[in-house]
């Protein structure tokens, strides 16, 4: 992997200008650098424009702005077209080639050396999916609800708890007025996987919860990790949204069991579940018509003692990712 070089003495310029509200004028400067293969400018165009704001937000174009960074030699914009190539976000899906360039990048980084140790302890194929599944135990008809044993090992368990770490947050909604509350119905801190940091090991455990759920890994949101203190809860709801390509199914995997309470209850039909550490969960939300099951409405009953640990996945109708 190269070595990052060495950075234009404009870059600072750019970045003085953004910040002193010349935010055209520093943009301008930070494309003019980015075009003259300057890394650290690409790297940082390639977020902007992932993130928008700035400049529109261009999953496409900051793709290509991460890849030409990273073949200028910059070591974080060299990883995350790894993760996106992994993925096939916003392009192209290569997966040899990214397991290729994990294979460089944990030569010299101890963090992407343990992405690697948790991908060559998993049974994937030539294209990361699953090998093998766990057959499931089907606990309802109505609504369609399954329960796949250790789907999951312990040790993937706790490296998803290991990406949440320190970037536990509460659980927000917009509250109409341009800024955040608490959202009243989910009490838990939450930590997302976003596309951009999804790395090959949690993307193989995203396609390892696609094939259990019968769907794409195109048709999920980002996992959400979710912690849950004594206390805390998800009330009464549904993950069914309507409109056009809404949600149809979720996919629940349990992080750990040493705590009391925080089971998942269904309220129409009393089914009441509290899966094992990594035990999966997949219900459906919505009726073969489309339209929503009712039966499907279910909370996360408030945890007793402990600290509940929970990984969720609403995967839609069609392809939902860029």
């Amino acid at each position: 992997m190269q070595q990052q070089q060495q950075h234009h003495p404009m870059l600072a310029q750019a970045i003085a200008l953004a910040r002193s509200g010349r935010l055209a004028e520093g943009i301008a400067l930070l494309r003019r650098l980015a075009e003259a293969g300057e890394p650290e400018a690409l790297f940082l165009l390639a977020e902007t424009t992932w993130v928008g704001g700035p400049v529109p937000q261009d999953f496409a174009r900051g793709r290509e702005l991460f890849r030409r960074g990273s073949e200028a030699g910059h070591p974080r914009a060299h990883m995350a077209y790894t993760n996106l190539l992994a993925s096939g976000i916003a392009g192209e899906r290569d997966w040899p080639a990214a397991i290729a360039r994990l294979r460089l990048e944990a030569r010299s980084d101890p963090g992407r050396a343990r992405v690697l140790a948790r991908i060559d302890a998993m049974s994937l194929d030539d294209q990361g999916d699953p090998a093998i599944l766990p057959a499931p135990d089907r606990l309802s008809d109505a609504p369609a609800v399954q329960l796949f044993p250790a789907a999951f090992t312990a040790e993937e368990c706790a490296y998803l708890l290991e990406t949440a770490d320190p970037v536990w947050k509460p659980c927000l909604v917009t509250d109409g007025k341009g800024g955040y509350v608490q959202d009243p119905i989910r009490t838990a801190e939450g930590s997302t996987t976003h596309w951009l940091v999804e790395d090959p090991a949690v993307h193989a455990l995203n396609r390892r919860l696609a094939a259990l759920s019968d769907t794409t890994p195109e048709q999920g949101e980002a996992l959400q990790l979710l912690r849950y203190r004594p206390g805390q809860q998800y009330r009464a709801h549904v993950d069914y949204d309507g409109g056009d390509n809404g949600r149809i199914k979720t996919a629940l995997v349990y992080l750990n069991e040493d705590y009391e309470g925080g089971e998942t209850l269904f309220v129409k039909t009393g089914l009441k579940v509290k899966g094992r550490t990594g035990d999966v969960l997949v219900f459906v939300s919505a009726r073969p018509d489309g339209s929503l099951d009712p039966l499907s409405e279910h909370a996360g009953l408030p945890v007793e003692s402990g600290v509940k640990y929970l990984g969720s996945r609403w995967i839609h109708e069609r392809r939902y990712s860029a």
